[in-house]
């Protein structure tokens, strides 16, 4: 068996544990509820038990096969891009709102992947969160302000 050529799916199982692990230790602050009667914390939960047993399954695959490609080089433009729209995001959507946060974060991620271009990444930014103002504050009737205060003069 060729350990070596596992490491991807292994690393990819550890990943998926840790992140699941993540979750469902978070959750465990929050009001977990029952099936009927969910609490705060009952998707974080299930999420996390979700990503614990994939990441399990992926790791045993990576055992049972034993084959797979070399990792290969980091895409630090694209890790550094995912990472920094995440922070935008959490930092400025209370501030601007949620059309200037989203329209940035989703440009951003846009623009991690290898063939990015600036205007298809301002399409889709501009496409998804449209989409995400319909869904979650005209569909779902959620109450997220446009425009934060930031902006507001």
């Amino acid at each position: 068996m060729n350990m070596h050529g596992a490491r991807k799916d292994l690393l990819a199982g550890a990943v998926f544990v840790c992140f699941g692990l993540a979750f469902a230790l978070t959750a465990g602050s929050y009001d977990v509820g029952s099936a009927l009667r969910m609490g705060p914390g009952y998707f974080p939960l299930v999420l996390g038990g979700l990503l614990v047993v994939l990441g399990i399954a992926i790791a045993v695959k990576a055992f049972v096969a034993g084959e797979g490609g070399d990792l290969g080089a980091v895409p630090w433009k694209a890790l550094v891009l995912l990472v920094v729209a995440l922070l935008f995001f959490g930092y400025t959507v209370r501030g601007l709102g949620l059309v200037p946060s989203l329209l940035v974060t989703v440009f951003l991620t846009a623009l991690a992947g290898r063939n990015a271009r600036v205007i298809p990444a301002a399409l889709v930014a501009a496409s998804l969160t449209a989409l995400s103002i319909l869904i979650f504050v005209i569909a779902l009737q959620l109450r997220l302000p446009y425009f934060g205060f930031w902006l507001q003069g």
